[in-house]
């Protein structure tokens, strides 16, 4: 018996995916507790319509970071701060105060996770900060450090 997975199923199947199972394994099993749905014509015909609507959900997203890259790579944010000799600041700029700064001075919400310093920046200067805002796009921040 042809069945759509509801859910994943582990050894059968993942969500969404079409595939011939023994029928007493989806009467008794699958069916019952709502793990799968028969594959009928009108099933078929709306998981194609569901996995069409996820694509360019996908793809608005991707084209939506796209824009946001863009206006990220022109923008230089300035943050001041206190800093003693040799320019080594007294505690650090980190990923949280970037993306503050973003979403005040900006408009510009960024999850600070997304945010990538390997380590919080600790000295005056210019430093280049890349945001990874989808797993396909990538946008480098210009960041200087001032003293106050």
């Amino acid at each position: 018996m042809k069945v759509i997975f509801q859910q994943d199923v582990k050894g059968q199947g993942k969500k969404g995916e079409l595939k011939e199972v023994a029928e007493g394994y989806a009467r008794n099993f699958l069916l019952p507790r709502g793990l799968a749905v028969e594959a009928s014509a009108g099933n078929i015909n709306a998981l194609k319509d569901q996995k069409r609507r996820e694509a360019e959900q996908k793809q608005e997203q991707l084209e939506k970071a796209r824009r946001l890259a863009s206006e990220l790579e022109k923008l230089e944010i300035t943050l001041h701060t206190k800093a003693g000799d040799g320019g080594r600041l007294f505690g650090s700029v980190t990923s949280k105060q970037i993306s503050q700064h973003l979403k005040q001075a900006h408009g510009i919400q960024v999850d600070k996770k997304k945010i990538q310093l390997d380590d919080p920046i600790r000295t005056l200067g210019v430093t280049n900060v890349p945001v990874k805002l989808h797993p396909k796009v990538t946008a480098t921040l210009s960041v200087q450090v001032l003293e106050q």
